[in-house]
């Protein structure tokens, strides 16, 4: 049987570079850190991560992408790369940091998309009773929803392998059901009220761009870095507090910052956004492991709005039309063809804006380890995991602190480090002015 590719594995080979660039290339990986407390038995370890594969066959799912040609290619079952390594620091006050450290040295390694399983760990243990374990997963087999089935995954079969009475893990359906039921859900000849609702809503829009610091015909060589930035338990509570009193989700308030922003930047009023949104459909597939992630441009008229509230209303209605009116972003470029044109702008990048409100992982069991999600992440990098083309801004609520953890990824090509950190403080100076005093008069860039 011939498996097809998801729209989303299908619109990733838009950007295919080959195996050793973009979105197929060994960089293009997504990593998660954890803390274990326990006696780590990497046996039990090895065990438990095979198993996981097993469970879960996108891991060992190659994208084939011969023109004419291309489908999914499902491996058997086969041992997973657990590397162990001694990270000797008595100090328990700079655990973390050397935590974060090994995360952002494993985030600049290379991982060929041909060699299966697309999971591989590293456990780094600090003595016998403290290590911390990252898996990489490669990008086209996975997303964050997905890495936090992976880690529950992990921790429930771990338990299962040192013989402690666990209850069973929900179903998890193939990725292949998912991918033949987006055939059918979306195919041309199918009746998708959507289609209508993106071709009016895209309808003389264009994604914003933000001016890049080096055209993409300079040939700069090209790496992908973070700048990462803290924005503050107050401001972050203010900005929660407008969320509830506006009825809206915490990504609205932010993306509605986020445009008067760029309409500061930029000086435009219609702003449109892409954001990564789960295109995971049916209840089916919630347990289900694989790249899902939908690229949705949210469009909004900053024009005449007096209030940064109104812009938060206007924002609000743009995402629930938006969530209501799913499509795989392909066939939203395919009624909407010039809505695409800042990607292939020579100077400009696209800036996708996300936010993660995943609750935390904070000491779970998993029979006698204790698994601590590591959220936190503070320090910058020069090499991280690789962003096809532009920018990824990401704002995490860490529910521990009460603060926000931001990231910029960037690809180097076209931005200075130091335009990404005025980037960054130039967004905190407008989410401090509106989110504050969100009734105050608004002055717009028109």
């Amino acid at each position: 049987m011939s498996i097809p590719l998801s729209f989303n594995q299908e619109f990733l080979c838009m950007f295919d570079q080959g195996d050793e660039e973009g979105p197929f290339g060994p960089l293009y990986n997504i990593v998660g850190g954890w803390r274990l407390t326990g006696k780590a038995d990497t046996e039990a370890l090895q065990e438990a991560l095979n198993d996981v594969v097993a469970r879960h066959e996108a891991l060992r799912t190659t994208v084939v992408r011969t023109p004419g040609e291309q489908r999914q290619e499902i491996g058997p079952p086969s041992p997973v790369s657990l590397d162990v390594r001694e990270i000797p620091e008595p100090d328990p006050a700079l655990r973390d940091r050397r935590a974060e450290e090994l995360l952002i040295e494993l985030e600049g390694g290379r991982y060929g998309v041909t060699e299966l399983p697309l999971l591989r760990a590293v456990l780094g243990r600090f003595d016998e009773e403290n290590a911390v374990l990252v898996l990489v997963v490669h990008h086209t087999a996975a997303d964050e929803v997905s890495m936090q089935l992976i880690i529950r995954d992990l921790g429930v079969l771990y338990a299962r392998r040192r013989g402690h009475d666990t209850g069973e893990l929900p179903e998890a359906t193939p990725f292949r059901d998912f991918a033949v039921w987006e055939r059918e859900r979306y195919a041309p000849d199918a009746e998708v009220r959507a289609r209508a609702y993106w071709r009016e809503q895209l309808a003389g829009a264009t994604i914003t761009g933000v001016p890049s610091d080096h055209p993409k015909s300079a040939a700069v060589p090209k790496t992908t870095s973070v700048h990462r930035f803290l924005v503050g338990a107050e401001l972050t509570s203010a900005a929660l507090a407008v969320a509830k009193q506006t009825r809206s989700s915490a990504f609205m308030v932010l993306l509605a910052a986020y445009k008067v922003f760029l309409n500061e930047r930029v000086g435009v009023t219609d702003v449109a956004v892409p954001t990564m949104a789960s295109g995971r459909g049916p209840a089916r597939f919630q347990n289900t492991v694989g790249a899902f992630f939908n690229f949705v441009p949210l469009r909004t008229d900053l024009s005449g709005a007096a209030t940064f509230r109104e812009v938060v209303e206007r924002t609000r209605a743009t995402c629930l039309k938006a969530y209501g009116n799913f499509l795989p972003f392909g066939q939203v470029v395919a009624e909407a063809p010039a809505s695409a044109a800042s990607f292939a702008a020579d100077d400009l990048g696209v800036v996708a804006f996300q936010v993660f409100q995943f609750p935390a992982l904070e000491g779970e069991e998993a029979g006698d380890l204790r698994i601590s999600e590591i959220r936190r992440r503070l320090l910058s990098q020069d090499v991280s995991t690789d962003i096809p083309d532009g920018v990824m801004f990401q704002l995490d609520i860490d529910p521990l602190s009460g603060e926000m953890l931001g990231h910029l990824g960037f690809n180097t090509n076209l931005f200075h480090e130091a335009t990404m950190r005025e980037f960054a403080a130039g967004f905190v100076r407008v989410l401090a002015r509106t989110v504050t005093t969100p009734d105050t008069p608004l002055e717009l860039a028109s």
